[in-house]
């Protein structure tokens, strides 16, 4: 059985849920609005069955719900973003208000977060810049979920990278893609479930192929592109984690349980004006290349489809399962 909220609706429902799990009515709708939106666009694991481990991690104070996040522009160009063991979100909003302002000013500007969480579907983030014109390109590190190629320790997470650019007299293109071969959210959405996992995800402790959502979350993730999928998230580490000082993923607690220190994660975000790069026929020159692709029968803009689905549960409204809505309630 499923019940079909609207955008509206489902937002006050996680926000209401969040607020009774010690966590502030800004932050609770900074984290609904992301829930939400995860959820509109298809990507469940990040969306409404994440209420369910936030509000537990916000109940213990492994996330403090109250947070607010502390930015300080340490050179022009850069800000540092101290999260506070909050949710990423509020920290996210904050981002998206000031980095326009200094990329106005220098061209090009950069956000360090730390002390963070979960990151969600960060396509949602930078898609938000290039609405206001500018190109965005971010990372983020998740706790230890791949290990190194040939190897069976799960030192990096599964470290999304997103892009976003605007188009002349269209929807922005928006890049969004883990660097394991699926999002670890939909494991977890499987174990929710109680079903298995296709063959391929995910290896159990000792390396070897499995289909038990289980036995993959206590194991690693398998690597978009094998050992090239590998570089990639040590890459994000370094920008994520590293440079930011935020726990590596192999430091970082669990973002599906209650139990440990707050998980401390980091994200980085660079944001460009087009035309400081390359004059003001920059933006055009983007439309080309996305005109080209999209002319051909068989192919699809990336992010086309998360934002066909958007479209469609505003208004239509998101259809929620019935244990998702329970475990909402118990909240």
């Amino acid at each position: 059985m499923t019940t079909t909220l609207s955008i509206a609706e489902a937002e006050r429902l996680v926000a209401a849920a969040m607020q009774r799990a010690r966590t502030g009515e800004a932050q609770a709708a900074s984290v609904a609005r992301a829930l939400v939106a995860a959820e509109a666009s298809g990507q469940g694991g990040h969306g409404l069955r994440r209420v369910e481990a936030y509000s537990a991690q916000a109940r213990v104070g492994k996330v403090d719900g109250f947070a607010a996040p502390e930015l300080d522009r340490v050179r022009p160009a850069v800000l540092a973003v101290d999260a506070a063991n909050g949710f990423a979100y509020p920290a996210f909003d904050r981002v998206v208000e000031e980095l326009p302002a200094i990329v106005a000013e220098t061209g090009i500007a950069a956000a360090a977060i730390r002390r963070s969480h979960h990151a969600g579907v960060l396509g949602l983030t930078v898609e938000r810049f290039a609405e206001k014109g500018l190109v965005a390109l971010m990372v983020a590190n998740a706790p230890g979920a791949m290990a190194a190629w040939g190897g069976t320790k799960p030192l990096f997470g599964t470290n999304p990278i997103a892009f976003a650019a605007p188009l002349d007299a269209a929807d922005p293109l928006v890049i969004d893609l883990s660097l394991s071969k699926v999002a670890r959210g939909k494991v977890m959405a499987a174990r929710q479930k109680g079903a298995a996992i296709p063959e391929g995800w995910a290896l159990d402790r000792e390396g070897r192929p499995t289909t038990d959502p289980e036995a993959a979350l206590a194991g690693t993730m398998v690597p978009m592109g094998d050992a090239k999928g590998a570089a990639l998230a040590l890459m994000v580490e370094m920008l994520a984690a590293g440079l930011t000082g935020a726990n590596y993923a192999y430091e970082a607690s669990s973002l599906f349980d209650d139990k440990g220190d707050p998980p401390g994660l980091g994200q980085f975000l660079i944001v460009m004006d087009p035309a400081a790069l390359g004059g003001a026929g920059a933006v055009r020159r983007l439309t080309d290349l996305a005109g080209e692709i999209a002319g051909e029968a068989a192919t699809r803009l990336p992010g086309r489809r998360g934002l066909e689905a958007r479209r469609r549960a505003a208004s239509e409204g998101i259809v929620v399962e019935d244990d998702v809505m329970a475990a909402i309630a118990a909240v």
